[in-house]
């Protein structure tokens, strides 16, 4: 088995098919999306490919250790990963192939209107993982 990150972005990837902002999407829209990604969930629990997922929060902080006291804290300038990342799902597969069938499958939850987002879902092994790679 192979552990694999599966990561969908806010921003930052190329758009999906069905690109609206979930805050433009109605309660129904947001709820039939979140119940596709909890269905997800259970069926790769059930077969033993599921590991762990999360939303993330917009909240969040870039924290450093800088000696002794307390570490310094800040919420920008840059780039920040709360902007970018909306939250991940860790899958447990047999293979590579696998992987991106999940995705792919994933990648179909519905959006506004209850069209498929068609989203692009980042895929990464975990470090040390044999599987094949792009980079």
């Amino acid at each position: 088995m192979s552990k694999y990150l599966l990561l969908k972005h806010y921003r930052g990837a190329p758009a999906g098919v069905n690109d609206v902002p979930m805050d433009q999407w109605t309660p129904e829209e947001f709820d039939a999306h979140l119940k596709y990604m909890n269905d997800f969930a259970a069926r790769l629990t059930g077969t033993g490919e599921y590991v762990d997922s999360q939303a993330l929060s917009p909240d969040g902080l870039w924290v450093r250790f800088d000696g002794e006291g307390r570490p310094p804290v800040t919420d920008g300038p840059f780039a920040e990963t709360k902007d970018v990342i909306a939250g991940w799902m860790i899958i447990d597969v047999e293979s590579h192939e696998r992987a991106i069938e999940l995705a792919g499958e994933l990648s179909a939850a519905p959006g506004k209107g209850g069209a498929p987002i068609h989203e692009w879902l980042e895929l990464r092994p975990f470090y040390g993982v044999n599987a094949p790679t792009d980079g």
